[in-house]
Order: structure tokens, then sequence, then C-alpha cells
């Protein structure tokens, strides 16, 4: 039995505590060429099955909360459960594909089955075809989830040979036996808890360090968590979704950066804060400051863990300058946000309580997770993703991917969210809306595409060549 870490739990809670709403990552590959033959996607993705153990086992609870959920064998796996297959109505464009994202996302996964699912559509315009892959947020961040597509598809045209496989299911434990197992660990908890305080007195400084960043990060959380100002932007959500996209390039950014400053994060920002400004505007709202609050997860993996299939993220709480008219200085507005909540600490702070949590007792951890999941957040406005994808091509059964649309959920008040990947040199802008508050999702798209058209006009202004008399 693998148990879940705080965080993988904190997912699986909090959607217990919001009925209906699903908190399931996912991606729209789209890729060349005529769809696969019926079963050749579900062959393929059995010979990647024993390189993705999590594929084959679902969630057991603990009862009473005596320790996190665990992950269990399904002695039942069927592959057919997990693998779907549908069409796009004609012309199978962009909104037609958005609308049954929308309607996929909507619908939580089989508690009682492992937590995936793959969607292969057909009927996509230009004679292509798309997978759909539909995760939980326990099982997987927007790293580990990126690394899957290493392990499912090819990095060539020719198919990879199925890996060796001769997995059994171990017989799942009884709640007796799950009950023991978590109090033996309450039981073994001071000692591992003595461990790490030794540890940690081996390295005074590091561990001076560590608590000083810890303490700066923790009193910035503390003063971001106040309310932000009232909009249409958050409030109570349905457990149905809309959903929209907006297509850039990873050379614009660099043109951006290289002519007006900030980190990738920060010009992908910039053209989000666009967006919302747009989408502000177009509904009759004034888009003042601290009206759009939003929460930036940052990756606190080691190099060489994207393959540990967890979550392994901390978080920042970035205000975005929607009230900024002119781009290059929103873009300025933005960086300068980002580098100060840097040098503040949050992500540190994040991570060291989300270490400290991993060595509690999990009902102490447990309870505050599900009463916070019932209380009306009013802190956040939305939330902000940016995943660096692969750089490569990769395939799928010969055909090529082309395109990849990631796919953010969202709950506890926030009605629209945005996550941004980065493929091949292409660059992908989800936008996630609930379905009665946000019906206007490619206002926010299209917004976004515009932001991103401004900085890369004013980047290009700032570096045009100048004019003038000679003499």
């Amino acid at each position: 039995m693998d148990r879940m870490t705080p965080l993988d739990a904190a997912f699986l809670q909090g959607e217990d505590e919001e009925p209906g709403v699903s908190l399931a990552i996912a991606s729209i590959a789209v890729f060349e060429g005529p769809a696969p033959a019926p079963g050749e996607v579900e062959t393929a993705l059995a010979g990647r099955l024993p390189l993705i153990p999590r594929y084959r086992q679902k969630v057991r609870e603990v009862p009473f909360d005596l320790g996190p959920p665990v992950w269990i064998d399904d002695p039942e796996f069927d592959i057919g459960h997990h693998v779907r297959r549908t069409a796009l109505p004609a012309p199978g464009g962009d909104e037609e594909l958005a609308l049954l994202m929308g309607r996929v996302m909507s619908a939580r996964l089989d508690r009682r089955r492992p937590l995936w699912e793959y969607w292969l559509v057909e009927g996509l315009a230009h004679d292509r075809w798309a997978l759909i892959s539909k995760v939980h947020h326990c099982m997987v961040d927007g790293i580990s989830g990126t690394d899957l597509y290493r392990v499912v598809f090819d990095p060539g045209p020719e198919p990879a040979p199925a890996v060796p496989d001769d997995w059994r299911p171990e017989p799942e434990p009884s709640q007796l036996r799950l009950s023991l197992s978590a109090a033996a660990r309450l039981v073994r908890l001071p000692v591992d808890q003595t461990r790490a305080l030794v540890a940690a007195a081996g390295q005074p400084a590091v561990l001076a360090r560590q608590v000083l960043a810890t303490v700066r990060g923790t009193a910035a959380l503390a003063t971001a968590l106040l309310p932000s100002r009232r909009s249409s932007l958050s409030g109570p959500v349905s457990a149905h979704r809309r959903f929209a996209f907006a297509r850039g390039s990873v050379a614009d950014v660099a043109t951006v950066r290289q002519a007006l400053g900030g980190t990738f994060n920060d010009v992908v920002l910039a053209a989000v804060t666009a967006g919302y400004r747009a989408l502000l505007l177009d509904r009759g709202e004034r888009p003042g400051r601290h009206l759009v609050r939003t929460l930036v997860p940052v990756n606190v993996r080691a190099p060489g863990e994207e393959s540990i299939r967890d979550n392994r993220v901390s978080l920042m709480l970035a205000e975005l300058p929607v009230d900024v008219v002119d781009p290059g200085e929103r873009l300025a507005a933005v960086r300068a946000e980002m580098t100060a909540l840097k040098a503040s600490h949050e992500a540190d702070a994040g991570a060291a309580l989300l270490r400290l949590a991993g060595v509690g007792p999990f009902p102490l951890v447990a309870a505050p997770v599900r009463i916070a999941a019932r209380l009306p957040q009013r802190s956040v406005v939305t939330v902000t993703t940016d995943v660096p994808g692969p750089r490569q091509p990769l395939y799928a059964l010969g055909r090529e991917l082309v395109e990849i649309i990631p796919y953010v959920p969202i709950a506890s008040r926030l009605r629209v969210g945005v996550s941004i990947f980065s493929y091949c040199g292409r660059l992908a802008f989800g936008v996630t809306g609930d379905d009665d508050s946000v019906a206007d999702v490619w206002t926010l798209a299209r917004g976004i595409e515009a932001g991103m058209a401004e900085l890369v006009e004013a980047a290009r202004t700032a570096t045009a060549p100048t004019t003038g008399d000679a003499r």
C-alpha cells in the first residue's frame, strides 16, 4: 500500500467537500493523420502500463482518517473502462473541441476504479484527431503529468515495443488491516519526528536559513490571504464547466523578453492579465487594483523527480495588474510583483508547511483541510499555472503530435482559471470557466491572444531603429 502525501489527500478531500465538482487535470493532444482503428489505443496503452503503476491502482480511504488514503491494486482492472471514443460534429473546429472538453471535464472520475480516462476524439478539422487525457489531481501535478507524455508517446514515428508485463494484483486489504497499519504508523510517528529533528540540527546554518525564510514567507502569505475586492470573477460555482483556448508561440515570448525583460512566466502572466482586463471591460466592470489575485503553483521538485507520480508544488499569490493600460507597463508591473513574491519566500513557506504536514499525525492534518474546504474563501480569485512541455516532437501510433492544450480544474469560488503549456515551440492557453457564471470564456481567450500581440508590438517598437536628422 502506497500512502498519499497530505497534499495529494487534500485534492481528494477538497473534491469530497464540493458536491459534483471534479478536481481532475487534463490536456488535449492533437495529432496529424487519420484516427487509430478501434482497439489500437488500448493496445498501445496496455504496453506502457508497467511504467505507470498508478494506472492500475485505485484509492482506498482509511477509516476515521487515521491515516491518509492509500493506493491499492485494482483486482478488476480493465483498460476498456478507461479508454473511450467519441467524435466531433462538423466542422470539427476549436469551438466544437472546446465544447466537448467542457463536457468531459464536468464529470467526476469513478472512485471505484483507477482515477484516469483517455478519450479518443475523431472528426477534427484538417484530417486530425485528438486524445484527451484526464487524471485526478491527487495522482499527478503539472510536471509529473507532463512526464506521462514521454512515457505514453514515442520520440519518433516508429512505435516502441510493449514493455514486458508480469503484473498480478495484490489482494485488497481489509478495513481492519488499513486501520491497524495507520495506527501503527501513528505510534512510530514520534520516532520519525525525532530523526527529522536530529538531521536538521546537524546542519544549523541551513536550518536557520530555512526557518527565517519560512517565517518571512508565512507572514507574506498571511497578508495575501486578506479578502480580494469583489467582482464577477469569483463566487459560487456549479459542477459543470466551459472551456476555451488561445494560442501563441515561444518565439513571441522570446521576442518580448529580449526587448522588454522579464522571465517566460512574467510574459505569459502579462498576456493573461490583458485577457482578464478585456473580460472585465466587456462585462462593464472597472478593472481596478487588487481585483484579480491569482494562485500561481510553484514546482518544488528536485531534478530527476519529474517521474514521481504525486504533487510536489507550493504556491505564490500574485496580484494581476489589470488596471494598467499600457502593455509594456503591464509587463513591468507583473515583473515587479513576481520579483517581490520570490523575495518574500511565499513558495518556501508553503513547501515547509507541506513538509511539516508530512511528518504530522494525519488526523490533525485532515480535519483542518475538510473544514477549510467548507468555508467560502474570498482571498483567491483565480488560478494561473504555467507548465513547460516537451521541446522535441512526440508521436502516437506513428502520427505526429502537433499541439497540446492544457486544462486546469476550478473550485472553491474560483469561477475561472488559466493553464499555460509550451510544446515544440507552440504555446497554448487553456481557459476553464464555470458553466453558469462564465459563459464568455472565449472573451478571455481572445483577450489573452490580443494581450500577447500587444506585447510583441511593444517589443518591436522598443527595438525599432529611430530615424532623424543626420546632420
